[in-house]
């Protein structure tokens, strides 16, 4: 029976996240892994995705040659970080991961990197039989999806994927996550002195909460979700303020319901704004398309019986984030996000046990062992 190397794997996570990689800055990790990657026989390549979205490193792909009787299996997982993620300095008590309070930990996604390079370490130490692999680590995923968008996907061979991304106990499977739209608002006022003739002026961030007020947000149905979450304006209390800047967005599993939120939205906050004397420009960006996927297509069938043969507990669930799953759902890849174990990401909070992060590995190894034994099935 193949064993995992919980020492091994913990020393490599520990390293992982010791290694800061915030967005657009994951060159010293991206070195790391093509040093890790090379030195486990993979033939490994970088991409200009970097240079495309003002980043210093690009998409890591590799390549482990396999059987090629057996069908080629992909796996992704991103290499940066949200903030704060410089200087982590995880600690490991009583089985489980923490940062040290002043960082996130960084196990969304290197909790899914250790993984994957402990998978890696088994297939070439005990020689397991598989089909060829291959692996992509991305940039920029926390800054919507930006290096999987990037990446070249016609370069992928195999027919199926899984993105090891999502937080829930490993077993869990993401079967269907949302689309998302960007909208900013860029508000124009007048300015003023405001101690000596407000009344000149039309204030923008009081137009701007006259709108906001009027607007759905938060959680609009199961399947819908809405926010603001950036306002920037002002330039002192002494000025009337002309100018202020709001960024949101919009999320639905149901493209149309994005669609008529979001004009929704607009079309309450123009008004609103108007109607306070001031004038409001609206930019909305696509940022990705949504995908469902069917419990009866093999490549959630595989993984479904392959966390089965681990002892884990199946769970499909759909996912209220988007992932690089999305993306390489819409170029034709069926690719499943995968439960990995991370909890409270995003936050100093975040914290990871290494029963998950070993159950993670044994799922992978089940996945080879399943596909390789499944010639030539499609999804």
């Amino acid at each position: 029976m193949t064993e995992v190397n919980v020492e091994r794997l913990t020393r490599e996570f520990t390293t992982l996240v010791q290694i800061s990689s915030p967005s657009y800055k994951e060159r010293e990790l991206g070195n790391y892994l093509i040093k890790r990657l090379n030195g486990l026989g993979l033939l490994v390549e970088e991409d200009n995705t970097g240079e495309k979205i003002g980043g210093n490193c690009g998409n890591i792909f590799a390549r482990l040659p396999g059987d090629e009787k057996y069908p080629t299996l992909f796996l992704c997982a991103h290499m940066d970080t949200v903030q704060p993620g410089e200087g982590i300095k995880p600690v490991l008590k009583d089985g489980v991961f923490r940062s040290d309070g002043s960082t996130v930990l960084g196990g969304d996604d290197k909790a899914g990197i250790a993984a994957m390079i402990e998978l890696l370490e088994i297939l070439k130490e005990e020689r397991v039989p598989h089909g060829p692999l291959e692996i992509l680590f991305t940039v920029g995923e926390e800054q919507g999806l930006r290096g999987s968008k990037n990446f070249d996907c016609s370069r992928l061979k195999a027919k199926c994927g899984y993105v090891l991304d999502s937080s829930g106990k490993p077993g869990t499977i993401i079967i269907a996550a949302p689309t998302q739209n960007i909208i900013n608002f860029s508000i124009k006022g007048k300015a003023a002195h405001a101690g000596i003739e407000p009344e000149r002026g039309i204030n923008a961030i009081q137009a701007a909460g006259h709108a906001l007020v009027r607007l759905r947000l938060g959680r609009i149905d199961a399947e819908t979700t809405a926010n603001i979450g950036v306002i920037r304006g002002g330039k002192a209390t002494n000025i009337v303020p002309d100018l202020v800047y709001l960024e949101g967005e919009v999320r639905s599993l149901d493209r149309k319901k994005m669609e008529a939120l979001t004009s929704e939205i607009i079309e309450t906050f123009t008004k609103a704004v108007e109607a306070a004397g001031a004038k409001s420009e609206v930019k909305v960006t696509f940022e990705y398309p949504e995908f469902r996927l069917d419990p009866e297509m093999s490549v959630i069938r595989y993984a479904s019986q392959a966390a089965e043969k681990a002892g884990l507990q199946v769970r499909y669930e759909t996912s209220g984030g988007g992932s690089d799953a999305n993306v390489f759902n819409a170029a034709g890849i069926p690719t499943a996000n995968l439960g990995i174990g991370m909890q409270q990401v995003h936050t100093k909070e975040e914290f990871l046990e290494v029963k998950d992060l070993t159950d993670d590995v044994r799922w992978l190894i089940e996945l080879i062992q399943l596909t390789a034994g499944r010639e030539g099935e499609g999804s």
